[in-house]
């Protein structure tokens, strides 16, 4: 199923999963764990509504400050994710990439993440980017260290960027706030939050957010086209 919409980059930073188990009196771990399924329906449900480059928040580079026993819990997820789902993102024609931080990751997960990267490099139907030791303030760091010695443009700085600009950011679980998540791609995103815990996101909630999206009117800085239209128009009768 084509949306009737233009393609675009959606972003989301999933949050809510510890909350949503601790209202059930449930542990935390259970939380991630049902936000892993809803990863799941998020990439299933993004090809319907247009989008073709989704980067999802998974791991922040200040989440390392949590108890060692979440952080190992998440970390074991990750992997788990990746060994149920990179087969099946092959299949369906979705491509895998994780931006952020390697270097403090186990070797069997950096080596997890490699081999899923290189089974679903042919995908074309969606690109699916887990941030995982991801700062974006990081990343624009090494981004201008990159361009050292060569003149530094939006345009260089861009291109060592891991991800493109991004058209809409979802934030769930009711916080209004960016997290050090793509700044530089967001420059001209449109935000929707929603206090909707992320375990909880559905499809349904994946389209009702892009359908507020394309509600909207992008200026990028300048005027709507009518306006644009109308003052011509004005101006010629006074020629």
């Amino acid at each position: 199923m084509r949306s009737p919409y233009g393609k675009f980059h959606c972003a989301i930073i999933m949050d809510g999963n510890g909350r949503w188990a601790e209202m059930r009196g449930l542990p935390r771990i259970v939380g991630h764990q049902r936000g892993a399924e809803a990863v799941r329906t998020a990439v299933e449900a993004a090809p319907a509504v247009g989008i073709t480059d989704l980067t999802l928040y998974a791991f922040s580079s200040d989440n390392w400050k949590r108890p060692a026993a979440e952080v190992s819990a998440l970390m074991k997820l990750l992997a788990l994710y990746l060994e149920s789902e990179a087969a099946a993102c092959a299949r369906k024609g979705v491509r895998l990439s994780v931006i952020g931080r390697r270097d403090r990751l186990s070797t069997d997960l950096r080596n997890l993440i490699e081999d899923s990267e290189r089974l679903t490099a042919p995908g074309e139907s969606v690109h699916v980017r887990l941030a995982i030791d991801y700062s974006s303030r990081d990343s624009l760091l090494r981004a201008a260290a990159a361009c050292s010695g060569h003149e530094l443009t939006r345009e260089s700085l861009s291109a060592h960027l891991p991800a493109p600009d991004v058209d809409l950011l979802i934030r769930t679980a009711g916080e209004q706030r960016l997290s050090d998540f793509l700044l530089w791609e967001c420059a001209y995103a449109e935000f929707v939050f929603t206090d909707r815990m992320w375990p909880d996101f559905s499809a349904e909630d994946l389209r009702a957010a892009t359908d507020l999206f394309h509600s909207r009117s992008r200026r990028f800085g300048g005027l709507p086209l009518y306006t644009l239209q109308a003052g011509d128009h004005h101006e010629a009768s006074r020629s």
